[in-house]
């Protein structure tokens, strides 16, 4: 009778450490999948910070552009300015040296 006891105990012991392991097996498993969607959710949010920094950039770019542009366009009046009133100021002198010219050949 002991020896069936003892089978009996050994038995149990036997089931109570495989369903053990069976537990450990299961919960590594779960650690391991939350891992994966956790690094799944954080690859997401990387690729997602970089295409909005792209974003940024780009609107970045496109607004200094038209900045430079519209700096350009600017000056380039202003030099068309400056340059016309230049032609005025020495077309005005011709026309006052010619003046005085011919007023000191009468």
């Amino acid at each position: 009778m002991k020896k069936l006891l003892t089978a009996v105990a050994v038995a149990a012991l036997a089931i109570g450490l495989a369903l053990y392991a069976q537990d450990v097996a299961t919960d590594t498993k779960k650690a391991a999948d939350k891992t994966a969607d956790v690094t799944k959710d954080a690859g997401k949010d990387v690729a997602h910070g970089t295409k909005t920094a792209a974003t940024k950039t780009a609107d970045v770019t496109k607004d200094t552009s038209k900045d430079v542009a519209h700096g350009t366009t600017k000056a380039a009046k202003a030099t068309g300015k400056g340059v016309e009133k230049g032609a005025k100021a020495t077309g005005d002198a011709v026309k006052t040296g010619a003046d005085k010219a011919v007023d000191a050949v009468k």
